[in-house]
């Protein structure tokens, strides 16, 4: 809440980077650009095992990146990155995106899914995905990996 002649200062970001629309983790996705996205057990955010070091066999990364009519037409690095509970990268990739307007100066929603697959988490704790976009931080996912229940 703010308070009386507060106000919200929306977030600057560097000009002509895109925003990240969504983004969530699932069991598995399939995406084609322009078109609907197909997810199973989507909004993944905590996985438990029986023991540690734990090998999950598959994750997917959804990411709908939303362009203006600006950023249309210009290649744009995509990078996530797994970070262990102490920081350290576990896993990452980069790409690049681009998203063709159809001429009208129409926002656009570009989907597209990152498989994960044999994510090996060393011990339970905090984890996270970080997605950049260019460089520039846009979302951070938390994904607490649970320790073993006890019995």
């Amino acid at each position: 809440m703010f308070a009386a002649g507060q106000r919200c200062r929306p977030r600057v970001y560097h000009d002509r980077v895109p925003d990240i629309d969504f983004a969530f983790l699932a069991d598995a996705a399939e995406t084609i650009p322009g078109h609907k996205f197909h997810v199973l057990g989507g909004g993944v955010s905590r996985i438990g095992g029986r023991a540690y070091p734990l090998r999950h066999p598959h994750l997917a990364l959804v990411v709908g990146l939303l362009v203006t009519a600006v950023e249309s037409d210009r290649d744009h690095e995509i990078r996530f990155v797994l970070l262990d509970p102490d920081g350290s990268e576990l896993a990452g990739a980069t790409g690049s995106v681009t998203a063709h307007g159809a001429g009208d100066a129409r926002d656009a929603v570009v989907t597209f899914s990152i498989d994960l697959w044999n994510v090996t988490f060393p011990a339970p704790g905090d984890y996270s995905v970080r997605l950049l976009v260019n460089g520039s931080e846009r979302k951070r996912l938390p994904l607490v990996l649970l320790p073993p229940a006890d019995g």
